[in-house]
């Protein structure tokens, strides 16, 4: 098959999720991303504190921005454009990232197979979290990554991982030592006009970058791995056992690919033999990623995602391998179950499963628009819901008032520290006498967004309002 029909095929499935994938899955793809572009150009967005304690590089949401302001310049810059221009431009990463891997795979039908119908690349191919450039680009480098022969232009995209995403780096650590190793340039000199060079100028872009969007010089990637991992703030909004990743992380991202992928395993080290070095040093890989990513209390089915195109090559080869042998009939068994099993996950978690965030949305941006008191008064919206439940400002795209549950770690050590939402849901009714004022009308919130199950606890301070609109978010 021509590379340039595989490339359509595989942007058009890429362009697909944008339309299909229509549920919201972590804040993340819009807090950190969205929000942080619309706040750069427009002026107005809210920062997590993630922005304001300089662990998150502008380098991502510089992209976005620069998109944003194209449409802004062209005057096209409605919501309905910075909602689905961003997927669409991730799309296209995601698609050529998807090419890159069917030309590492030595253009195999399979590859080109597990790689369209792997269920969570499909569910998260699109959105617009730094995990999703983050398989991306490790898949074109992986593509580019010299097994035989000399060549460094991997590194340039490993240092781009490393600097947007520090644990990005942690996949690479068993390969960049089989490149150290095998390479027939002295190891000083590799050190000194490869690694080294490339790392400089990548870090002076990212600080560079960083310098203009905080305001200062610093260096994001050090306090993310201060905050993040020596600090370990991220359990303060989850923690799992240390098991987790084996038994349910991993198994759930690979889905009905993990037989195939269990397979590979299995014949790597049963048959051990040249032609298994590459499956071994991939294999090494992704078993040091889960076991140093094990040791972090906070962990997430999208923290797998870069070692996801690892995975994928493995199955695709060992698939590759047993259908020449396969009669048509088991490969067309094995080519359905797979299909199905991936199908299954990926139309019910994107089309239905938590869904309402992102519906309630256009109807919130026309409101915004739109409404008007008859004093003149424009429309105010209060959020009584879990911190980052929905978008925000990126999706509403009109500078009005919008108030939410906020939730900001202890990130100074406070014995007695609670978060805004934790304190809203202990009593609902108390926070709300104490925080929204009933007078004068024009600081009562115009509009109320909640899950049903908040109401009976509020119903007194509900019965000022009326209900205007409703949505189904989840079946669990």
């Amino acid at each position: 098959m021509k590379g340039v029909w595989v490339f359509l095929i595989l942007l058009a499935v890429r362009l697909l999720s944008v339309f299909f994938v229509k549920t919201s899955y972590v804040p993340d793809e819009f807090w950190q991303s969205l929000e942080v572009a619309h706040k750069i150009v427009y002026g107005y967005g809210y920062l997590t504190w993630e922005w304001t304690q300089g662990i998150r590089s502008y380098l991502h949401p510089l992209v976005i921005a620069g998109l944003y302001k194209v449409l802004d310049l062209f005057r096209v810059d409605c919501v309905f454009a910075l909602t689905l221009l961003p997927r669409v431009l991730q799309a296209l990463l995601s698609a050529y990232g998807d090419w890159r891997f069917y030309k590492w795979c030595n253009c195999s039908k399979w590859s080109l197979f597990v790689v369209v119908t792997s269920w969570f690349w499909f569910y998260t191919g699109s959105r617009t979290i730094i995990n999703t450039v983050e398989a991306s680009l490790t898949t074109i480098a992986l593509s580019f990554f010299p097994w035989q022969g000399e060549s460094s232009h991997f590194l340039w995209y490993v240092a781009l991982l490393s600097f947007i995403r520090p644990t990005s780096a942690v996949p690479w650590i068993p390969l960049c030592f089989h490149h150290i190793r095998h390479s027939r340039v002295p190891l000083l000199s590799l050190l000194l006009k490869h690694y080294l060079p490339i790392g400089a100028v990548v870090a002076a872009l990212g600080v560079g970058v960083d310098f203009l969007g905080h305001g200062s010089l610093i260096f994001t990637p050090l306090r993310f791995f201060r905050l993040n991992v020596l600090q370990d703030i991220g359990s303060f909004y989850g923690s799992q056992p240390w098991y987790w990743y084996f038994l349910t992380g991993f198994p759930a991202v690979l889905g009905v690919g993990l037989v195939p992928f269990a397979l590979s395993v299995l014949d790597t080290f049963r048959n051990p033999s040249p032609a298994n070095h590459r499956r071994k040093i991939l294999l090494v890989s992704i078993a040091t990623t889960l076991v140093v990513f094990s040791a972090l209390p906070h962990k997430e089915f999208r923290f797998v995602l870069p070692i996801l195109p690892m995975c994928l090559y493995l199955t695709a080869d060992v698939l590759s391998r047993w259908s020449r042998k396969a009669s048509s009939t088991w490969i067309w068994a094995v080519v359905v179950l797979l299909l199905v099993g991936n199908a299954v996950p990926a139309g019910y978690l994107g089309l239905y499963h938590q869904k309402g965030t992102t519906e309630v949305m256009p109807v919130l941006a026309k409101i915004a628009r739109e409404y008007k008191t008859p004093e003149g008064d424009r429309a105010s919206i209060l959020f009584l819901m879990p911190c980052h439940s929905t978008p925000l400002y990126s999706h509403i795209h009109r500078n009005v008032t919008l108030r939410f549950l906020t939730c900001e770690p202890n990130l100074n050590d406070d014995p007695n520290h609670e978060e805004e939402a934790e304190i809203f849901y202990r009593n609902p009714s108390h926070w709300l006498d104490t925080h929204i004022p009933a007078y004068p009308p024009s600081e009562t919130p115009s509009h109320v967004v909640l899950f049903d199950s908040l109401k009976p606890r509020i119903q007194d301070f509900l019965s000022k309002y009326k209900e205007a609109h409703s949505i189904a978010h989840a079946d669990v």
